[in-house]
């Protein structure tokens, strides 16, 4: 058998740190520059080789193949030390199962309490700031939605103050994850003041979703209608008995929370910023939140008419994709795009790469909204933004709900900026 050809290799990889350094100082450039080389191209990250694809059907063909492209490398490592093997990080043998059970609490006929939870909380918040005051909109708007995550996952009842240290806690691993992410194992485990906060922050963060979900597996209402409740209340159809251990509930709950909190906060923090600095789109999208909400919370019944807030958070979403480098392991010797893979490479996608390609999006720097225009047909979402294939992200609608109207309530009830 003859082998395929060999996988081009990006320019400019440095002795012993390979192209970590240009990496870690502007990893946005490096990454639009890499499809110049070819649809697979190697990069090197501190000895770690490491094959980006760098081609919309490629990457589609990869995430299609979920057994043999699983979820692996330094990404999903970071991602198990606090999540475990929640839905997002565990291993495609694994995954089917979660799925089956958890897919429930997603269903669409629980989206307008979902979204009844949303609109209470961003009424309590944002109601609630000052006119003039100056502050961090990345802070104060990922707190916003670790707030509504928490709620949707727990209840509104949950104490303020054990919600601000699990925020907190958070915080910290969001801060410190691509350098934990990117970083030999030796440098990681250096006894540095930020190794140390980052690591007693996620025992911190595992600890405290333990304590929550036991307890509310013991006193919560399993017939209420957030999350937990309904994940709490799943039974094994074989077996009728729960179908998710203690563990696994843990896992769940945080996995949902990081996952629904900086997703859906960097989302409607870029669309702010994007439409601050095209002055036509932010009239626009101001003259439809004024005609629909005329000043008040945005609610699930207002989202039909709120159709320009979500092209302009779907243009945000496709310019500044929240995950957008993310690895996959290779489990047995395979093919992609005419080029041999041995098994155990690390394989990445970049959705940032993708939402940039001129091919996919014409003028693809260009901040246009009207990409997304619809004709009142179902709306769209950019491109492997929410993955692809059985690994598609469950919480993608979700997601997309609290960002419009989080969006929509901002602009309702304030002028940012």
């Amino acid at each position: 058998m003859t082998p395929g050809p060999a996988v081009p290799k990006a320019p400019g990889a440095k002795p012993v740190l390979g192209h970590l350094g240009t990496f870690l100082r502007a990893p946005l450039p490096f990454l639009r520059g890499l499809a110049a080389h070819g649809p697979l191209v190697e990069i090197q990250l501190a000895g770690e080789r490491v094959l980006v694809v760098c081609d919309p059907e490629l990457t589609r063909a990869m995430l299609l193949k979920d057994r043999i492209f699983d979820k692996g490398g330094p990404l999903y490592d970071r991602l198990r030390e606090a999540g475990g093997q929640g839905l997002a990080s565990c291993p495609a043998s694994e995954h089917r199962r979660q799925r089956r059970l958890i897919q429930p609490a997603f269903r669409q006929a629980l989206f307008p309490g979902y979204a009844g939870i949303m609109t209470e909380r961003l009424d309590a918040l944002i109601t609630g700031w000052q006119p003039g005051r100056r502050f961090d909109l990345s802070t104060e708007t990922r707190s916003i939605a670790a707030d509504i995550v928490v709620s949707a996952i727990f209840g509104t009842g949950l104490d303020p103050a054990v919600h601000s240290r699990l925020a907190g806690d958070f915080d910290i691993l969001l801060a410190g994850f691509t350098r934990h992410t990117l970083l030999p194992k030796r440098l990681r485990t250096m006894p540095l003041p930020g190794n140390r906060e980052y690591l007693a922050a996620t025992d911190r963060v595992r600890r405290g979703m333990t304590d929550l979900t036991t307890r509310y597996r013991t006193q919560g209402d399993t017939g209420g209608t957030n999350l937990l409740s309904l994940l709490v209340a799943a039974r094994d159809p074989e077996s009728d008995q729960p179908a998710l251990t203690d563990d696994e509930l843990v896992d769940q709950a945080v996995t949902m929370y990081s996952a629904g909190t900086e997703t859906t906060a960097g989302a409607v923090c870029w669309s702010l910023y994007l439409t601050n600095r095209h002055p036509h789109t932010l009239r626009r999208l101001t003259t439809e939140v004024d005609d629909v909400l005329g000043g008040r919370t945005a609610t699930w019944d207002d989202l039909p008419n709120l159709r320009y807030t979500r092209q302009v958070f779907n243009e945000a979403l496709r310019m500044y994709p929240p995950g957008w480098f993310l690895t996959r392991d290779t489990t047995e010797d395979t093919t992609l795009g005419g080029y041999d893979i041995p098994k155990g490479t690390t394989v990445a996608f970049t959705p940032y790469l993708i939402s940039h390609l001129s091919t996919l999006y014409p003028q693809p720097e260009r901040f246009d909204p009207d990409r997304w225009k619809t004709d009142g047909g179902k709306p769209q979402v950019p491109a492997t933004v929410f993955g692809g294939g059985a690994r598609k992200c469950i919480g993608d609608e979700f997601a997309l709900l609290e960002g419009v109207l989080m969006l929509a309530s901002y602009l309702s009830h304030w002028r940012l900026d």
